[in-house]
């Protein structure tokens, strides 16, 4: 343990003399240190192991746990998800996939960087950070998980010489967008055939994707009330229908789909509190909520998304559908219910 480390427990635990119950990430915040080194400095009643191996490599073994609880999350909403690792197609390189019956992922790993094994309070998980120590996905292990399956992959990939290079806090170059949406827009957007074909043309026409929607027209994406998916998941719970729920951050999309039924609301955020599926929502940090209408071969598909002041994607929500099924007509029209302004149809 260097005194960098002493130093940096020290802070920490003067830190939760003043809020006891503080979580890791906040602490990391006031700080002005990353999760992970806080992690690594067995702070607290952290203990951490550093393990070795790609991230590719490390995930694919998360198939041995059994049922565990997984959590993705970005600045401003936090998704967690009871379930086993299942139909994994994970390579060597830097996209995968997990599409598993309660297990719905969608990776990027060009962006992971470090795995830790962390213990806290006994409650053992596997930890995903990229280089600048953000978290980026988290795996606990539940009263279902096999732990001698977690110990195995503890010991296979525990590092020798356990020494994580400093974390990169360098900000990142701003990406430069387009000035203007092309003329072009309209036309290339009514030509989808898939929800999956707008990241392709948000690449080809270079813009924030708030811009687009700002350029498509009404009847495609219309800006909505910022309290609309809070009432979206209250008449959906009513109602019992099912949904799709994405949050994520640079290095992974987390996807819950089904119904959802216990709605509480607490100070800023706004929860779902299901058995296999929570959700923590900073209603708060919604800049603006859009309803977006998109043509496929399977018929019109729309979504509900919330964005953050700077643009970035907070939360998205489509009614629940798998690839070749119509959208659900039930979802259609509770959205059409939210908009001031009829949808291409």
């Amino acid at each position: 343990m260097t005194q960098q480390s002493n130093d940096l427990k020290a802070r920490y635990d003067a830190l939760l003399q003043e809020e006891p119950k503080m979580r890791v990430r906040n602490a990391a915040e006031k700080l002005g240190v990353s999760e992970m080194e806080l992690v690594a400095a067995q702070c607290g009643d952290i203990e951490a192991i550093l393990l070795e191996g790609t991230p590719q490599t490390i995930f694919k073994k998360l198939q041995t746990l059994g049922e565990v609880m997984l959590l993705t999350r970005n600045e401003w909403c936090v998704h967690e998800r009871h379930g086993r690792y299942e139909s994994v197609k994970v390579g060597n390189g830097p996209v995968g996939l997990v599409l598993g019956a309660d297990i719905d992922l969608r990776i990027f790993f060009s962006s992971w960087k470090y795995t830790w094994a962390v213990s806290q309070n006994g409650r053992k998980s596997i930890q995903f950070f990229d280089g600048a120590g953000m978290a980026l996905h988290k795996v606990y292990c539940t009263d279902a998980s096999d732990m001698a399956a977690y110990d195995a992959l503890v010991a296979e990939f525990r590092a020798v010489n356990p020494q994580a290079e400093p974390v990169d806090r360098t900000p990142a170059e701003p990406r430069q967008y387009a000035s203007d949406a092309p003329d072009s827009l309209r036309d290339d957007w009514l030509a989808m055939t898939d929800t999956h074909d707008f990241a392709g043309l948000l690449k080809k026409w270079n813009l924030p994707r708030v811009k687009v929607l700002e350029s498509a027209g009404e009847d495609l994406a219309q800006r909505v009330d910022n309290d609309a998916i809070e009432v979206m998941l209250q008449r959906a719970a009513e109602s019992e229908l099912p949904i799709m729920c994405f949050v994520g951050n640079k290095g992974i999309i987390q996807i819950h789909s089904g119904p959802v039924k216990k709605l509480l609301r607490t100070g800023p955020w706004f929860n779902i509190l299901d058995p296999k599926f929570n959700l923590h929502l900073n209603t708060t940090a919604i800049h603006t909520s859009w309803i977006v209408n998109k043509p496929t071969e399977d018929g019109w598909v729309t979504s509900l998304e919330g964005f953050s002041e700077d643009g970035e994607q907070i939360v998205q929500f489509f009614g629940a559908r798998k690839p070749g099924v119509p959208e659900i007509r039930e979802w259609r029209t509770l959205l059409e219910s939210l908009c001031k302004q009829p949808l291409a149809a």
